[in-house]
């Protein structure tokens, strides 16, 4: 143990010696004298100073003190000191700027800090469908994944994993339509069964439908417009509703619409020439009511593949 303790001892002797020697080559700068027009290495100022009077043949350099909102981070002989940064946009200060050291900016939270534009770029929602393998930092961009078998995930975010499908037979209930990527497993009772239409367990998927298919908010505005209304008024104020507000009128929609409503939902989209969004959710509904059909002995079975 001593014997390790002597060489570390040595090789740190050996660098700092190192770091003496270089400086003292570098720390230096050469000066024509105004006077005698002689030629003079002068010393240079340190970090968190400038040179406020310059060497001659009688003086040598006088260095002060950098003042407050300026800096110096390298040995330096230049008459002025630096002016503190300012961060960017999306930008706060990490660290404050001190006399030898300029400020240290990152992105605030919900960006991070792209190369390739030079500046903090908003993280990526993982879109539904996907969970997140890794959350964002000021440094680096969130990264999705596709839900995995048995999981979902209903919503834009850049912070939720994907969820794991409900059990509907440890729950004693029934399967009506089985979970995807993008949405939970719908499940019902037996003694509910008779109560309900299938358009009332559609509901559940809808919110989640509207932002699986991404659709553009020209085509979002149209379709909220053609939604049958549930108070006996026209809706208004479509045309002012940012992206998020018209997925919040449609989820507003959902919950108070009836059966015969919710039934009508894939003929908008197909009117409106959302032909897959329409098919796929028109798909979803008679898998339901199949399931409703057949199970607890309330019918005959039904060929899935006729509904294709």
């Amino acid at each position: 143990m001593l014997f390790v303790c002597l060489i570390s001892l040595l090789l740190l002797s050996e660098l700092a010696a190192q770091v003496e020697a270089v400086p003292a080559r570098s720390l230096t700068y050469n000066e024509i004298d105004s006077t005698s027009g002689s030629s003079l290495v002068c010393d240079q100022c340190p970090p968190g100073t400038y040179l406020r009077s310059r060497c001659t043949s009688m003086q040598k350099s006088q260095c002060a003190p950098c003042p407050q909102g300026s800096f110096t981070e390298l040995w330096n002989h230049i008459t002025k000191c630096l002016r503190c940064g300012v961060c960017g946009q999306n930008q706060v200060v990490k660290t404050a700027c001190t006399a030898d050291r300029d400020c240290q900016c990152e992105c605030i939270q919900g960006y991070y800090w792209e190369e390739k534009y030079d500046m903090c770029v908003r993280h990526t929602h993982c879109q539904s469908g996907q969970g997140v393998l890794t959350e964002g930092t000021p440094y680096k961009n969130t990264v999705c994944q596709v839900c995995s078998d048995g999981t979902f995930s209903n919503a834009a975010t850049g912070n939720q994993n994907c969820t794991a499908h409900t059990s509907c037979d440890a729950a004693g209930l029934k399967l009506l339509l089985k979970g995807s990527t993008w949405h939970n497993s719908v499940c019902a009772s037996c003694e509910h069964l008779r109560s309900r239409d299938g358009a009332d367990y559609l509901k559940e998927i809808i919110p989640a439908f509207f932002q699986h298919q991404r659709f553009n908010i020209r085509m979002l505005r149209r379709i909220v417009r053609k939604l049958p209304s549930t108070d006996g008024k026209r809706h208004e104020g479509i045309s002012g509703l940012s992206l998020s507000a018209l997925h919040v009128n449609i989820n507003t929609w959902v919950a108070s619409a009836t059966a015969k409503q919710i039934r009508q939902v894939p003929h908008v989209l197909t009117n409106l020439g959302a032909d897959i969004g329409g098919n796929r959710l028109h798909s979803k509904l008679q898998r339901i009511d199949s399931n409703l059909n057949t199970l607890c002995g309330m019918g005959n079975e039904v060929d899935m593949g006729e509904l294709h």
